[in-house]
């Protein structure tokens, strides 16, 4: 293994919006990224962990995926489109792992400190657990790459929106993280001529445009802002991106977020090269399908 291979965890509310398949695919088309494992959250986890499970077979790719939290920390109503998994009839065959996302959490990085990335792109009710599991977890991970919050105004994101309180935990923990939001998300689109690229690719590929195109219909549009395949890249490719010094998140209690520069470890990105970020989202979910 190449020496500056990063040790990744994906935690995702995979099967909703398309942009956490896409991140999948990203993830696993990039060599830099050692895919240690996935979490499920926020609603059916079992579903959304069989639906991680058949996108990274489609890759011809095995996977750990443990489904974690589905109910928030206050139990807020979960939102849920209602097209989860429906592009495929046989979900229910794909074998999950058997654990608990909190406890394969907090042992994957424990056992190698300073070593795992966690790449964190739904609620963060099992990152929030984790935290609340095991003190040194904060110290230990080597960073968390959040999708999540908006910094140019109040309008709450829904990652932090669903689950609040969750988000509040793990901004005030101490974890050194990078949270990319909706600002700088919604400054890349993907159109047809993207997945028509992306659908050349394999079985992947061709679930990839299915999924995105299941995604257009129930918003009634043809093109996608690819939030979470966004913040994988602000680890992956940083050169791409210009983030805050460090310093310190706030979370309201109805998902909204502030930043103030000093006092914490958390940066906000602020600016993204948005062609060269399209081009990038392509090219490695091509080379995850190919």
């Amino acid at each position: 293994m190449n020496t500056s291979t990063m040790r990744v965890i994906f935690d995702t509310d995979i099967g909703t919006d398309v942009d956490d398949a896409l991140a999948l695919a990203v993830l696993l088309g990039s060599p830099e990224a050692d895919l240690l494992g996935c979490t499920t959250v926020y609603g059916d986890t079992q579903l959304r962990a069989r639906l991680a499970k058949r996108l990274a077979r489609l890759a011809d790719r095995s996977l750990t995926v443990v489904p974690g939290a589905g109910k928030t920390l206050t139990d807020r109503p979960v939102w849920w489109a209602g097209h989860e998994g429906r592009l495929f009839a046989d979900l229910e065959t794909e074998q999950l792992d058997h654990g608990d996302a909190v406890a394969y959490l907090v042992d994957q990085v424990s056992r190698a400190p300073g070593q795992v990335d966690v790449v964190a792109v739904g609620p963060l009710t099992n990152i929030a657990n984790a935290i609340t599991a095991s003190p040194s977890f904060s110290r230990d991970v080597r960073h968390l790459w959040i999708m999540g919050g908006r910094f140019d105004g109040p309008e709450p994101e829904h990652n932090l929106k669903c689950d609040p309180e969750a988000a509040a935990i793990v901004f005030g923990s101490g974890a050194p993280i990078t949270v990319t939001g909706l600002e700088i998300t919604t400054t890349v689109r993907m159109d047809a001529a993207d997945v028509a690229a992306i659908a050349k690719a394999g079985a992947l590929g061709e679930a990839l445009k299915a999924e995105i195109e299941q995604w257009w219909r129930f918003w009634n549009k043809e093109w996608n802002n690819p939030h979470d395949p966004i913040a994988v890249l602000a680890m992956l490719v940083p050169d791409l991106f210009a983030v805050t010094p460090e310093g310190r998140v706030a979370v309201g209690a109805d998902g909204s977020s502030t930043f103030e520069a000093g006092g914490g470890r958390t940066r906000v990105t602020t600016s993204a090269l948005t062609e060269p970020v399209a081009r990038e989202i392509v090219r490695r979910i091509v080379a995850a399908a190919a």
